[in-house]
């Protein structure tokens, strides 16, 4: 049978003008483990703790599969605590070695198992996608399999590394889905990593993660767009300067339905063409329509697209779309052609305000609101960064 071990270390130090009093024995440390040695159904949830009494912890060692599990000690190097959840049906080894003032050190040795899950969940997508490379307003979109309950487990599970860190923080948008948004758009030209550590991790009663997952995408040239509906000009501008200028019509206005939102947009997918049907109306009905639009790039879930029109007698004069922003064909293919996910498009001029949930509106939400959709209480990092607060 396989047992935990623990035994001190005790060192005799020689002085030629000191003594040591025989009368007053030094005790060692205490070293305790939680889950403790031996345990055979261990919470993957509640992670590895390692405490030292009566002396610090000048070494921890903890291994899974012969991978080291990742952990750190607080400031008073008296506790250690795993980074991150332990998977589960999982098989831990665990050597601690704690150092007391001037005496005797104790080494604790010994193993543990955690309980297997009974239902599992995971990622079910991701946007961005893995390796795709994304305009500099691109937000983080996790969507998983099951609704979370606990939410702040999860979100606490989640990582966001990037190459110029940025602060920024997650919120939950349904049960199913939490999106990361970044103060400020993101420094062009750098890789962002995203790792979920839902190993261990328990969103539900009986449910637990069993793998990590993690992806990392390019954030490309910085570019955004704007376009004033009142001067019927759009303005694309790349690196601090301006790539293509283009007369526009936006919509009519004559009702919401056809009213271009104002706000900032995401281009958020494209296509050409893309077929665009007039929603609520059926064949027949006034206001009808029922065609091919070549080089649409999307900017909203209310049907809101930059696409191509030959209407140049309308466009740099008047607004005559049903709520898209419509500009010369050549400009168009232009447009569709230099723009990634996640590019910056705003929109002025109209008293239709773009909500922050339709698509990708994310930025319309000021930072001290977006914040409040996340699950955690947070704090600000020496770097700058939002930071759960454990």
């Amino acid at each position: 049978m396989r047992r935990a071990a623990m035994f001190c270390v005790a060192f005799l130090l020689v002085s030629s003008c000191g003594s040591i009093n025989a009368d007053s024995p030094v005790t060692p440390p205490v070293v305790q483990i939680s889950p403790a040695f031996d345990t055979k159904r261990a919470r993957p949830d509640r992670g590895l703790v390692v405490t030292a009494r009566g002396g610090t912890l000048s070494k921890v060692q903890a291994h899974e599969g012969g991978e080291p599990v990742p952990g750190r000690l607080d400031d008073s190097r008296t506790i250690w605590r795993s980074d991150w959840t332990l998977k589960p049906a999982a098989e831990y080894t665990v050597t601690a070695t704690a150092a007391g003032a001037g005496g005797p050190a104790t080494v604790a040795m010994g193993r543990f198992r955690t309980r297997p899950a009974e239902r599992t969940f995971q990622v079910a997508s991701t946007a961005p996608l893995p390796g795709e490379t994304v305009g500099t307003g691109m937000p983080i979109i996790i969507d998983f399999d099951i609704p979370v309950e606990d939410k702040a487990a999860v979100e606490r599970a989640l990582e966001v590394k990037a190459e110029h860190p940025a602060e920024g923080a997650w919120r939950w948008t349904s049960d199913t889905r939490v999106v990361y948004r970044t103060r400020s758009f993101w420094t062009p030209r750098q890789q962002v990593t995203v790792t979920a550590h839902l190993a261990g991790v328990r969103p539900a009663a009986g449910v637990y993660g069993t793998t990590n997952s993690t992806f990392a995408f390019t954030v490309g040239r910085g570019q955004t767009s704007t376009i004033d509906t009142r001067t019927h000009q759009m303005v694309v501008d790349r690196d601090g300067e301006i790539v293509q200028s283009m007369a526009i019509s936006a919509g009519r206005g004559t009702t919401r339905e056809y009213t271009t939102t104002s706000g900032i947009h995401l281009t958020m997918d494209k296509g050409d063409p893309v077929r665009m049907v007039s929603p609520g109306r059926e064949k027949g009905d006034p206001g009808y329509y029922d065609m091919l639009i070549g080089h649409a790039v999307r900017i909203s879930d209310s049907g809101e697209y930059v696409h191509a029109k030959d209407n140049v007698w309308a466009q740099g004069k008047e607004n005559v779309s049903h709520g898209c922003i419509n500009s010369r064909p050549d400009q168009a293919a232009w447009f569709y052609a230099n723009s990634l996910r996640g590019d910056p498009v705003t929109i002025t001029g109209t008293d239709r305000e773009l909500e922050w949930d339709n698509g990708w509106g994310f930025w319309q939400l000021s930072w001290e609101k977006w914040t409040q959709g996340s699950a955690l209480p947070h704090d600000t990092d020496s770097a700058g960064g939002w930071v759960p607060q454990r």
